[in-house]
């Protein structure tokens, strides 16, 4: 009998916990669709008093045309109860839609461009039930205008074997963008408003590397009759990513819950629940406890002579993670880990015994974004103990060990070495842990929303006479949601740079595009940084007042800030502006310890 009375107690319970969490969701939902209304700002409150005044108009004439009837029925009727339309389209003339129009567009960079974007899909209502279909109504814009891009690049003509290799990188490029709108489409149009919040960090992602590959697509034309018809067409579309995103965060900002940046002293180590595989996984190479899905090794002991060949075999489908394990050796291959390949793990012996070793440099008329060692696509790649190499040397200018594009990245004790570009973190969301990263000039670049974490990052010795730089950020759009992060890390010379460092100025970084962004935070920085810190972009004043570039808490003989450049956009941040700029807030972290990665949350001060 106890049992069964507890059973109905707890059956009570239970019920009532049920109708508590009903209830909020009923007034959470309520209130989402609320604040969406305020997005739209007064367009709606407008379109209702212009409903009411002539409503008012009618009633009026009305009843001054039936005065002594409505008189007799008066006491007889009831009060009419108002009607609430479902779609506020119904209630909207054309003249008042301009009016919502222009409101929706008021936090985008270019007003114009967006108005006419909705005036010219005047089909679309605007609907409080689904007050995202105005956002997917943006991003389609996107899609449609990319369509003319790849019409315009495919219809080019040359000669010329580099503006040929132009073509075709555009032309990937301009197919990954569409990728990547498609996605976001999908997710937006899938998704409940009150659930929206919960994709922003997504679509910010996706839609800032949209921005990039742009970008890229532009950057590998050289100057002359090709790059400008092709800039003509992509303009078009980067202005309307750029209003993509900007709503997006217009949007996000409204409907996700304030919430508080952990200031706690937060994970440090490996996770407590993380399984005792995983733990050893990631303290060790232990092969036992690794049990791979497949083994690289060059002697032949393995399941694979090459990394190319493991990846191959790889089912494009596969559930859960995939460990490749890649035995001690320089494997000179070049290797993509495409986007079909999810969730992959590669592990080696060390950073310095299993290396991924190529050549490849643009002054063998190799473009850039094709010089790379190591392409990693798939989502959620992984990677830890490897060495990723381009031994091009510092004749062969930029030449890359490695670009990521792999959205929700990790990479842990890793090694990046070359001269010149060596890690092109390019695109999405990416996170460094207790990495080397070796250098001379912008060896760490792109556009990717990265963080470095406990990292040594060191210059090395190049072309007497070439200013080194660590960080060259691309951000081109200020709505973007990327940047680099350095912190806890220390910045130093190589053992060859070290004995004649005073002949070569090196810089923490320098702006690349217009909207730069590099924080340096809690750092060590030795004395091979220029007391000034940063460069200017080929000794213009590129930049200086929209990048932003700050600083917090460095130490060591050049982590003092007051010899620092003056630039508008360079800036000492305090405690909260530095939080902004940590695992949780910039990347959303909880991917990272989701993979079972050791990370810090917080700050290290806090």
């Amino acid at each position: 009998m106890a049992f069964q009375d507890f059973d109905k107690i707890q059956e009570r319970v239970n019920a009532n916990r049920k109708r508590k969490i009903r209830k909020r969701m009923i007034v959470g939902t309520v209130s989402l669709l609320v604040v969406v209304a305020a997005i739209i700002g007064g367009a709606f409150a407008y379109v209702a008093y212009e409903k009411k005044n002539e409503q008012q108009a009618k009633n009026n004439n009305k009843n001054n045309d039936n005065n002594a009837k409505y008189s007799q029925k008066k006491s007889q009727s009831p009060s009419p109860t108002p009607k609430v339309p479902v779609s506020v389209a119904q209630s909207v003339k054309p003249g008042q839609t301009d009016i919502i129009i222009q409101n929706l567009c008021s936090s985008t960079l270019y007003k114009l461009s967006c108005e006419k974007t909705f005036k010219n899909r005047t089909e679309k209502s605007f609907s409080l039930e689904k007050p995202t279909i105005i956002l997917q109504s943006a991003i389609k814009a996107v899609n449609e205008d990319l369509d003319r891009v790849l019409e315009k690049v495919l219809s080019l003509k040359t000669d010329n074997q580099f503006d040929k290799d132009a073509i075709s990188q555009c032309k990937l490029l301009v197919e990954d963008a569409k990728e990547e709108i498609v996605a976001s489409l999908n997710i937006v149009n899938n998704t409940e408003i009150n659930n929206f919040s919960k994709i922003v960090p997504s679509l910010d992602s996706w839609l800032s590397a949209v921005m990039s590959y742009q970008e890229t697509c532009l950057d590998g034309f050289e100057e002359g009759s090709l790059k400008s018809e092709v800039k003509k067409s992509v303009n078009s579309s980067q202005v309307l990513t750029s209003n993509s995103l900007a709503m997006i965060q217009s949007f996000g900002e409204k409907l996700s819950p304030v919430t508080k940046v952990a200031t706690r002293n937060l994970l440090d180590k490996i996770p407590n629940w993380v399984s005792n595989e995983d733990r050893r996984m990631l303290r060790a190479v232990d092969v036992k406890a690794l049990n791979p899905n497949a083994t690289v090794a060059k002697d032949g002991s393995g399941n694979f002579t090459s990394i190319n060949d493991a990846l191959k075999a790889m089912p494009e489908k596969y559930e859960g993670r995939y460990i490749i394990y890649v035995k001690q050796g320089v494997y000179e291959e070049y290797v993509t880990v495409d986007k079909k390949k999810a969730n992959l793990t590669l592990v080696g012996d060390g950073s310095q015994k299993t290396i991924v070793a190529g050549n490849k440099s643009h002054t063998k008329k190799v473009h850039t974004f094709i010089t790379a060692t190591f392409v990693a696509q798939g989502e959620g790649f992984m990677a830890q103990s490897m060495g990723f190499w381009n031994t091009a040397g510092p004749e062969g200018h930029q030449a890359v060990a490695i670009r990521v594009q792999s959205d929700r990245s990790i990479f842990l004790n890793c090694r990046f070495e070359g001269y010149q570009d060596t890690l092109y973190a390019y695109t999405h969301r990416q996170y460094y842990r207790s990495c080397v990263i070796v250098g001379t000039i912008d060896f760490i670049f792109g556009d990717a929303a990265a963080i470095f974490q406990n990292c040594n990052i060191y210059i090395r010795k190049g072309i007497p006479g070439q200013k080194n730089t660590v960080a060259v950020q691309g951000r081109v759009d200020q709505f973007q949601t990327t940047g680099f992060v350095f912190q806890n890390c220390k910045i130093a010379a190589n053992e060859h740079l070290m004995p004649v460092k005073a002949e070569y100025k090196s810089y923490l970084g320098r702006p690349w595009k217009r909207f730069s962004r590099t924080i340096v935070m809690e750092s060590t920085i030795e004395d091979v940084i220029d007391p000034v810190g940063w460069l200017r972009w080929q000794d213009t004043d590129f930049a200086i007042d929209t990048l932003y570039y700050a600083e917090y808490k460095n130490k060591g003989p050049c982590g003092d800030t007051s010899t620092r450049v003056n630039w508008p956009g360079f800036r000492v941040i305090n405690k909260d502006e530095a939080l902004n700029y940590t695992v949780g807030p910039f990347l959303q972290g909880d991917w990272i310890n989701a993979i079972g990665s050791p990370v810090k949350f917080g700050l290290y001060d806090a």
